[in-house]
């Protein structure tokens, strides 16, 4: 079977990780990571089998359009060794964003029986409000605040299922109330291993 790498770009960073979880659950299909693009879209990358790539690809596609983001899709069949090393190339620090412009997976990461709380606004005054009640409302723990450019900002938290969604539902409620702008909130209940070795493990400063 030939080797083809998947690009899918998707206009921010929460239907991204749903997206790159809802693929990496697709059976001969590797997560290889998330790449910014210094602004708000970003690139998921699959490798695998031609057939099985482009079957994930096309559904990763299709939940991205029903959450409302723009995506863009591409299948490299059999690309150059040079291109591959170029989609796949080690994470640059992004002065701009103040964080690593690539998330790959790595060793540690968290627990997948923790279920992953994704809560997007464009804008900080409501995503750390939002934050401190959704922290007071459920026992669930922070994982971090994820910038990708143009004000969006990503909370995300883990726990069990019935904290996350206590959560997430407390934070969209907060938002709406002081009238922040939210963007997308969802949760990941079993979150594919590839994926939850992409996300922070701890709060960053």
């Amino acid at each position: 079977m030939s080797y083809s790498l998947a690009l899918i770009e998707i206009g921010n960073l929460t239907p991204s990780l749903l997206v790159a979880d809802y693929c990496a659950k697709a059976a001969g299909v590797h997560l290889l990571g998330i790449e910014s693009t210094d602004g708000p879209q970003q690139c998921i990358k699959f490798a695998g089998p031609t057939a099985d790539i482009v079957a994930a690809a096309e559904a990763g596609a299709e939940l991205a359009r029903k959450m409302g983001a723009e995506v863009l899709v591409s299948v490299l069949a059999a690309p150059l060794e040079v291109v591959r090393r170029l989609a796949d190339s080690k994470p640059a620090f992004s002065p701009l964003l103040g964080m690593y412009d690539y998330r790959r997976p790595r060793e540690n990461a968290m627990k997948t029986s923790d279920a992953i709380g994704l809560l997007e606004t464009q804008g900080l005054v409501a995503a750390l409000h939002a934050t401190d009640d959704m922290l007071k409302s459920s026992n669930v723990t922070l994982l971090g605040k994820e910038k990708i450019g143009a004000a969006y900002v990503t909370i995300m938290v883990k726990g069990d299922v019935a904290a996350v969604q206590t959560a997430i539902e407390t934070g969209k409620r907060t938002v709406e109330r002081l009238g922040g702008k939210l963007i997308l909130a969802d949760v990941i209940a079993r979150p594919h291993a590839e994926l939850a070795a992409l996300l922070p493990t701890e709060v960053k400063p």
